[in-house]
């Protein structure tokens, strides 16, 4: 079929697919953590506050005991080191296909790494031993800290150096990266953290057993929420928000039997029941976090995101900081003052309507945050430049 042929899906049709799809349309809030999760396939959990900023733009009644009762209560969310070697926090329905996908595979690289980084004083035999050491001092606490457990298994509390010679050069306990071992590999879970949601400060306790998938079956199935969520798309884009090879991409949107389709910047690819138009969702204004799964869902970003822009809105590092919505569209950024204020600014004009519903947006964010403060892990230069 020439390319002329293929169903053609404009960046508007996109676009509205965003509002009811991500759940940002407030008609289409959902009233679950793990349903926000899922629309989503994941949520980004690198930042800590991330996981409940991300949600509660999404809940119809956003709460932060909401997010906790998913992630340590009932342990319906899991964070899992995974896509582009980044943690997302998944809901155990979808987590077979994100940990045999691609967190397996990523645990074996970090067991290399680990054991490169350990150099002669260790072999895998002591690695094996210390692990082992690790798991049974967790069991008998339940819930502990690195540092908790690193008391208990003196192995733990030597040092490593990583990047020798490099200008990032940094000296990590081995109880750090033997405990992030034991996450990847599936036998540890991040629990609550000591002090309040927006805390790095974690505690690791035993992690639920995920059920087995067959690779090639979970790669599709992670394509087809992908496709779900983010599509149609391009394969540029989900070869970089998976991580995977193109030879892999590739093979994956076969089993899914994804179709071809004309985006307005070159060629995609879609669900076959995602070709039609769908339904708008109305007006919608949405206030995002850094590094929230919508904002971070594709590699090429102009249909919604004006090039323009991207250096107030990201860090050198290509991490994104908090974003204004408009339709489907960045807008502007916004942060959160020391006084508890949220301030916003728009980057392009989006119009009277759409300045008054950023503002019931910021509103609807400081009366849920309350006392809270938030910093963004990841610093950009419209963030800054807004909290002075």
């Amino acid at each position: 079929m020439s390319s002329s042929a293929l169903p053609r899906i404009s960046d508007d049709a996109r676009r509205a697919r965003l509002g009811s799809r991500h759940l940002l349309a407030s008609a289409h809030r959902a009233a679950a953590v793990e349903d926000v999760a899922d629309a989503l396939v994941g949520l980004h959990a690198t930042d800590a506050a991330t996981v409940y900023l991300s949600a509660c733009a999404r809940l119809v009644e956003p709460d932060p005991a909401e997010v906790e009762r998913g992630l340590y209560d009932d342990v319906t969310l899991i964070k899992l080191l995974s896509m582009r070697r980044t943690i997302f926090a998944v809901s155990t329905e979808v987590a077979p296909c994100v940990e045999f996908s691609t967190a397996r595979g990523i645990a074996r690289r970090e067991r290399a790494g680990l054991l490169k980084a350990l150099g002669e004083a260790w072999d895998e035999r002591r690695l094996a031993e210390a692990e082992e050491a690790a798991l049974a001092a967790l069991a008998a606490r339940g819930e502990a800290t690195t540092a908790e457990l690193a008391k208990d298994v003196p192995a733990l509390q030597e040092k490593i150096t990583t990047s020798p010679g490099k200008p990032y050069e940094s000296r990590q306990s081995v109880g750090s990266r033997v405990l992030r071992l034991l996450a990847s590999d599936g036998h540890v879970r991040r629990s609550r953290p000591r002090g309040s949601w927006t805390s790095s400060l974690y505690s690791w306790a035993p992690a639920p057993r995920i059920p087995e998938l067959p690779e090639q079956e979970a790669r599709a199935e992670l394509v087809r929420r992908w496709l779900a969520s983010y599509g149609p798309s391009t394969e540029a884009d989900l070869k970089w928000w998976t991580g995977w090879s193109l030879r892999d991409t590739r093979a994956a949107l076969a089993d899914t039997g994804a179709v071809g389709v004309r985006l307005d910047r070159g060629p995609g690819v879609a669900l076959p029941d995602d070709l039609e138009p769908v339904e708008p969702a109305g007006d919608w204004a949405a206030l995002l976090p850094g590094l929230d799964p919508t904002a971070m869902g594709w590699r090429e970003r102009d249909w919604y995101l004006d090039p323009e822009h991207v250096p107030f809105l990201f860090d050198r590092a290509g991490n994104i900081g908090p974003t204004v919505w408009w339709n489907g569209r960045i807008v502007g950024g916004w942060a959160q003052r020391a006084n508890g204020e949220i301030v916003w600014r728009a980057l392009a004009d989006p119009g009277r309507d759409a300045a008054a519903a950023v503002e019931a947006e910021a509103g609807r964010l400081a009366a849920w945050l309350g006392d809270v403060r938030v910093t963004p892990r990841f610093r950009t230069p419209l963030e800054r430049e807004l909290v002075r």
